[in-house]
C-alpha cells in the first residue's frame, strides 16, 4: 500500500523559508514522477512543482525562481525548498506520485497524472 507523508509546513511571515519533505513508504520508486500540490480554502488544488525520475523538473509560474523541487538518492524522498514566500503561498501542500512502474521522465502538473497523495502539510505565510 503505497503512502505518503508530508512534514515541514508551518507559519511564516512573508519573505520566509521553508522546506517541505515527503516520505513514500510501500513502494520502491524507480521510474515514477512525483509532484507537490497546493489548494488554499475555496480554490481549486494546483501543481506547485513536478519532478521526474532522471531529475528533470517543472514549476508553475507563480513558484518558479523560488521553489525548489528535489528528490534524494533513494528516489523515496521529496523535498520541496520554498523561499521568499508571499501570502498567496497560502496552502495545504500535498506531494503526489504515480502507479509503480509508470516510466516518467516529463513531470506534469496535472491532477490527472498522479494517483496517490499525501494528507499535506499547512503553510501559512502572514505578517
Amino acid at each position: 500500500q503505497v503512502q505518503l507523508v508530508e512534514s515541514g509546513g508551518g507559519s511564516v511571515q512573508p519573505g520566509g523559508s521553508l522546506t517541505l519533505s515527503c516520505v513514500a513508504s510501500g513502494y520502491t520508486r524507480s521510474t515514477e514522477c512525483m509532484g507537490w500540490f497546493r489548494q488554499a480554502p475555496g480554490k481549486e488544488r494546483e501543481g506547485v512543482a513536478g519532478i521526474g525520475s532522471t531529475g528533470r523538473t517543472i514549476y508553475a509560474d507563480s513558484v518558479r525562481g523560488r521553489f525548489t523541487i528535489s528528490q534524494d538518492n533513494t528516489r523515496n524522498t521529496l523535498t520541496l525548498q520554498m523561499t521568499n514566500l508571499k501570502p498567496e503561498d497560502s496552502a495545504m501542500y500535498s506531494c503526489a506520485t504515480q502507479r509503480a512502474t509508470t516510466y516518467c521522465v516529463y513531470p506534469g502538473l496535472a491532477l490527472g497524472v498522479y494517483n496517490y497523495w499525501g494528507q499535506g502539510t499547512q503553510v501559512t505565510v502572514s505578517s
